[in-house]
């Protein structure tokens, strides 16, 4: 009898043993074949760029070719779908950002739910964006630009690279927490030329694409959108200086088919974190103005709910509608 039940029960310890070594055994296998990362963007954009960095030092640390798929349109969320409906196994990846936190909301008639449908497995980084004017404004500081704005209603032209695209969505909560009226004024190609031109006055633009205009006197920078500082703009204060509570980033992560094992995704992060800490890898992020921002998976969920939740409001808040 005694010895029946402790045959039972080595039996039984066995048995609950196997699930945690068969999810150790996949962790240590991961990847034994090539990882597909989508980007849902087009080539040589600030996603791509990320991703492909990436994606070198993840072939490097893993073994396995981490392979760059560009899927673009709908703003994103093509190429968001298809991982989304991609096997759950962590061979399919997506390259995440603050766009699809804004689509959750911007987008009614979607074939997958973002928060829902993909897991969250590392943030990469982020970085700010800059607010900026022609010279023609007679502003040098933020709280000069809001008088000057107050005073002279709906004449000022903000530029942005399209309806709800950070830029655009980046400046109306600007607008909404200063009660300023400024013209949006959307384009679907470059916008750079024509804030150059005095065409359109304000802007808030990806930094690196203005820091060489700005240095060159050809505009002017009032502040920029994160809580702190950029190292490249060390005297340019923060847009939160004068208007507490105003943070906008732009922000770069790595995503997954809900269901992918959480060991697998565990690993990713790791490497991920580690990958972007990397002092090469570092230089070459700051070069298109991302700083590593590393979570747990969980905390990178957390992240990403709040940026949706806060984004949402704004874009509803301000009616914006995609074209």
């Amino acid at each position: 009898m005694n010895h029946s039940r402790r045959h039972v029960l080595r039996l039984a310890a066995a048995g609950a043993t196997l699930p945690a070594m068969t999810r150790i055994a996949r962790a240590q296998s991961y990847p034994s074949r090539p990882v597909r990362v989508i980007v849902a963007f087009p080539a040589g954009q600030g996603n791509d760029n990320v991703a492909r960095l990436i994606s070198q030092s993840l072939t490097g640390r893993l073994g396995q070719p981490f392979t760059v798929e560009n899927r673009t349109g709908a703003g994103g969320n093509i190429g968001t779908e298809v991982v989304a409906k991609a096997t759950p196994d962590g061979y399919t990846l997506l390259l995440v950002n603050i766009s699809n936190a804004f689509n959750a909301t911007l987008y009614t008639k979607l074939n997958f739910d973002f928060i829902r449908d993909i897991a969250p497995v590392a943030c990469i980084g982020g970085g700010p964006y800059v607010m900026a004017v022609n010279p023609s404004v007679p502003a040098n500081s933020v709280p000069e630009f809001i008088a000057y704005a107050k005073a002279n209603p709906g004449k000022l032209n903000m530029a942005s690279s399209g309806s709800g695209s950070a830029s655009h969505v980046f400046g109306e909560r600007f607008k909404m927490m200063t009660g300023v009226d400024l013209t949006h004024v959307p384009y679907r190609g470059g916008y750079v030329a024509d804030v150059l031109a005095g065409r359109t006055q304000v802007v808030f633009g990806s930094i690196t694409s203005y820091v060489p205009h700005i240095k060159a006197g050809k505009l002017r920078a009032l502040a920029v959108t994160t809580t702190a500082r950029a190292d490249v703009l060390p005297d340019t204060p923060t847009v939160g200086e004068f208007v507490p509570g105003y943070e906008a980033n732009q922000w770069y992560g790595m995503g997954a088919p809900r269901g992918t094992p959480a060991e697998v995704i565990d690993k990713l992060n790791a490497q991920i974190n580690a990958a972007a800490a990397e002092p090469a890898v570092k230089e070459r992020l700051a070069a298109v103005g991302v700083a590593p921002m590393p979570m747990t998976a969980a905390e990178f969920a957390k992240f990403i709910a709040d940026e949706t939740d806060k984004w949402g409001k704004v874009i509803r808040t301000a009616g914006i509608k995609v074209e």
